[in-house]
């Protein structure tokens, strides 16, 4: 009889439900008093079989109280699930299991946050407000699951919910706030709008570690460079180990040996860029005028030779292009593709020992894009190279080959690209409706890059 009760709540069945309970009255209560792993409202829970669970409860409303063999109740699994109206039906019935934990300390709330199920989080902290501020397994907050699980929307509708800056600030056991965790992660977004909202940008955890210390010790990353422009315009500064606090005091010039080695780190990881780039476009300079110079085919050798050119005979001039008189066409198509790879990469030489800021995305993007259009040139170089060594009765075949293989690749490339140009686009947007990018910061900018090519030194502050 057990085994159809779970059927009829794995299948949703509310008649074959009715009928099993109708036979045997008693069977929900050997149900919670045998071992089971879960009870058949667990199932319908999980399942989001509405009417099953409504008839369970009413039935037997204490079943809402029954853990799984994860300690959880039936309100964990439909909260995670986003079934808000059997959340509704579950919490009409008993409240309290709002504030039950499993056995990894998360209540329904938690699993709610992790999921991003706004919706279902209205609900529990309509009916259980105090839920929402119970911590976690090593005492982090509903604030720290958000941030750890990138959870924004749900992080922005707790704050706005529950306004109190002491549960904005709170801690975990190892005393890191949500802005550590933020910055840990690397979430800019989540970071940006944390300092919108009074954070303590400068808290410290029981390592004496500020946000900005984390960000210090953390990998190298592209991120990290906006988010300490972030942290900066804050007011955000690096703490000092505990250990070494005395010493701290007596030597103020300690406190940012840290944020200067990350400064150092950053400077080092760029001038790898730049050296990898200048490398690159070397490489595709050199090639460029390799072949520009010696195109395949080489050079008539003498002036004895004749070739029909427009229906003409003509004597061939010693030094000329063989491939340049016989396919005059397929050459200046060469020769425009040779040329366009070979002045983008002299273009990128010339950036790169300009002195321009290469620590702006701005102008990392123009490298790159600079960088695809010349990669681009050499690829479509190389198969009018081919095309023009190959004899007539092979070309077709070739040319197809080459074509799709290369078109292919362009594409992958385009959409690499075209990826990049969206994420920088969706920045600068951000920046300006942040308030990131103003007046001030894009004079200021403009000032540092004058001044970093040799111009605008004595420009007013």
């Amino acid at each position: 009889m057990e085994k159809l009760v779970f059927q009829a709540a794995t299948e949703g069945n509310v008649a074959s439900l009715l009928s099993v309970l109708q036979q045997d009255p008693l069977i929900l209560d050997r149900i919670i008093a045998n071992c089971f792993p879960e009870t058949p409202l667990h199932v319908a829970a999980l399942l989001g079989h509405v009417h099953v669970v409504e008839e369970l409860v009413r039935r037997k409303p204490e079943l809402t109280k029954e853990l799984n063999s994860n300690g959880s109740t039936p309100l964990h699994l439909a909260s995670a699930r986003g079934y808000d109206t059997i959340v509704r039906a579950l919490v009409l019935v008993d409240p309290e299991t709002c504030l039950v934990q499993d056995k990894d300390g998360r209540n329904p709330l938690h699993l709610a946050a992790i999921k991003g199920r706004v919706e279902i989080l209205k609900e529990l902290i309509r009916v259980k407000p105090e839920a929402a501020k119970m911590t976690f397994r090593r005492g982090e907050s509903i604030l720290h699951l958000c941030v750890m699980h990138n959870q924004l929307e749900v992080l922005k509708f707790l704050i706005g919910r529950i306004e109190d800056q002491e549960f904005l600030n709170c801690k975990d056991d190892y005393g890191n706030s949500i802005l550590h965790l933020a910055v840990a992660h690397k979430y800019i977004e989540t970071l940006n709008y944390l300092l919108t909202n009074k954070i303590e940008v400068n808290a410290e955890n029981i390592y004496g570690l500020t946000a900005l210390d984390i960000l210090i010790q953390s990998r190298r990353d592209i991120k990290d460079m906006e988010i300490i422009e972030s942290l900066n315009k804050a007011g955000a500064s690096s703490g000092t180990y505990k250990q070494t606090k005395k010493a701290t005091k007596t030597n103020p010039q300690k406190r940012s040996n840290n944020f200067n080695e990350f400064i150092d780190g950053q400077q080092d990881w760029l001038e790898r860029k730049r050296n990898v780039l200048m490398i690159v476009a070397s490489l595709i300079a050199t090639m460029a005028f390799q072949v520009g110079v010696n195109p395949p085919g080489g050079y008539w050798q003498e002036t004895s030779n004749v070739i029909v050119k427009s229906g003409k005979q003509v004597r061939v001039q010693v030094g000329h292009s063989i491939w340049a008189d016989n396919e005059p066409e397929t050459y200046a198509s060469f020769i425009f593709l040779n040329t366009t790879g070979f002045i983008a990469s002299l273009s990128i030489i010339l950036l790169l020992i300009s002195g321009l800021p290469i620590r702006r995305r701005g102008f990392i993007w123009i490298l790159m894009m600079i960088m695809w259009v010349a990669i681009t040139a050499v690829a479509f170089t190389y198969i009018n190279c081919v095309v023009g060594i190959t004899n007539c009765v092979e070309k077709g075949v070739v040319l197809s080959i080459l074509v799709i293989v290369v078109l292919v690749w362009i594409g992958l490339m385009s959409l690499l690209v075209l990826g990049h140009s969206i994420r920088l686009i969706v920045r600068g947007v951000k920046a300006i409706r942040d308030g990131r990018l103003d007046g001030t910061r894009l004079s200021s900018w403009i000032k540092t890059t004058l001044q970093g090519i040799g111009y605008g030194n004595d420009l007013p502050a």
